[in-house]
């Protein structure tokens, strides 16, 4: 097994069902996930009941399925393992062919018109997805993998959240810079600026989709890539709840999930949103004038008023955590580090900062520009992937610096 991928350094390589429940912190997960749909009904309504619920969902499927997007594109650039990356491919298809009805049909369940994640091309998508393919590789996780890391027990990537939520605010203060009409070039959706309409996009996207799945193969075949590792699990039904999924299962119930948020909130699954407007509350709170910054204006001033509960995006957030923090427990894998080292730390804190600023500048992460944005037919989408691959490789290169493995051709990954 790889050094690279272990609970202390990294969100991808969750501990592995270590035996019987641990009844404390599944308690304490179960009742904080009751509080938290509880919570989201009083003070919003149903709709905010059901995106917790569905945040809790994620969190689950998240870390059972330990569906890495870091290590995806750390073992593909080091060693040529294809495999999550083909997980990937997978999850963009089936998202892409639930997406394309619901965009096309215009229906929601409570009445709101869909939009997918359509956001400009530029100079701040360039520079944001390079320095946030930089930071996963430095700070160990993603976005979502910090969130479900953090559920799941990783004392590092607290260190990792709480420096995300810094670089976010600071990306928030620059984005007018990033984002004027010189370096902006506007946004262009597959589906609607084509002609070809969201059935025409469907097709050329799975055709597109599917023939990056054939040369990730060969790839893989060309480099020789050593064999995935996989995590032990239980067995029968009770893999569901204590052993890990398949990678397919995961790609294929996330691409479910996150249609059902678009259905439910009208917009897809984002996440770095509410990095934002928790560091700006923060501020507010020590007498900071975060309001009068061009970012907290117009339609995200309602945001930086309300309370956190009001925000879909935090509400998913808080539900993946939870969701995690019940699935570890009910895993027996929740783990507290009890010593970091402090180049780890530092490189967490570096990572965390540089996927901060980079998802505000890329307009989201590998869930809100990645995921839903290639999903939702975007060509930003399309291009922060790639863009995101080149930090990664910059990234590696930056590792050892650190004290972080970088994995071999002789090793075993997972």
């Amino acid at each position: 097994m790889s050094t690279t991928a272990t609970p202390a350094t990294s969100a991808d390589a969750a501990p592995a069902p270590q035996g019987k429940p641990q009844w404390v912190p599944l308690t304490v997960g179960l009742i904080a996930a009751v509080a938290l749909v509880t919570a989201a009904a009083v003070v919003v309504g149903v709709k905010s009941a059901v995106l917790a619920g569905l945040g809790l969902a994620l969190g689950l499927t998240l870390f059972h399925s330990r569906f890495g997007f870091t290590s995806a594109w750390r073992q593909l650039v080091s060693v040529g393992q294809t495999s999550g990356v083909r997980a990937h491919l997978l999850m963009l298809a089936a998202a892409s062919i639930l997406f394309a009805p619901i965009l096309a049909g215009g229906v929601t369940f409570f009445g709101a018109t869909p939009e997918g994640n359509v956001e400009p091309l530029g100079l701040g998508l360039v520079v944001g997805a390079v320095l946030f393919g930089i930071g996963m590789q430095l700070g160990g996780a993603c976005a979502s993998g910090t969130l479900f890391a953090v559920g799941g027990g990783n004392t590092l990537l607290v260190v990792t959240l709480f420096f995300f939520i810094c670089g976010s605010v600071l990306g928030a203060l620059h984005l007018p810079l990033w984002t004027s009409d010189a370096l902006t070039l506007g946004s262009f959706s597959l589906a609607e600026d084509t002609g070809l309409g969201y059935f025409g996009a469907l097709v050329v996207q799975l055709a597109v989709l599917g023939a990056i799945g054939y040369a990730a193969t060969q790839w893989a075949r060309r480099h020789n890539a050593p064999p995935a590792g996989r995590p032990p699990t239980s067995r029968g039904l009770w893999r569901v709840l204590r052993g890990s999924w398949p990678l397919w299962v995961g790609a294929l119930v996330l691409a479910g999930l996150n249609a059902v948020v678009l259905l439910t909130r009208g917009s897809p699954w984002g996440i770095t949103s509410a990095f934002v407007l928790w560091g700006s509350k923060a501020l507010q709170a020590v007498g900071v004038d975060v309001a009068s910054w061009p970012y907290w204006q117009g339609e995200r001033a309602a945001a930086l008023t309300g309370p956190v509960l009001a925000d879909s995006t935090s509400v998913l957030d808080f539900g993946i955590i939870v969701g995690a923090l019940v699935a570890s427990a009910a895993s027996g894998a929740f783990v507290l580090a009890k010593r970091l080292p402090a180049k780890v730390v530092l490189a967490a804190v570096v990572g965390g900062l540089l996927m901060g600023y980079g998802a505000r500048l890329a307009y989201g992460c590998n869930i809100g520009a990645y995921f839903s944005g290639i999903a939702s037919f975007s060509l930003h989408g399309w291009v922060w992937g790639l863009l995101a691959l080149v930090g990664t490789w910059v990234g590696l290169k930056l590792r050892p610096l650190f004290g972080l493995d970088v994995p071999k051709p002789t090793d075993s990954v997972c």
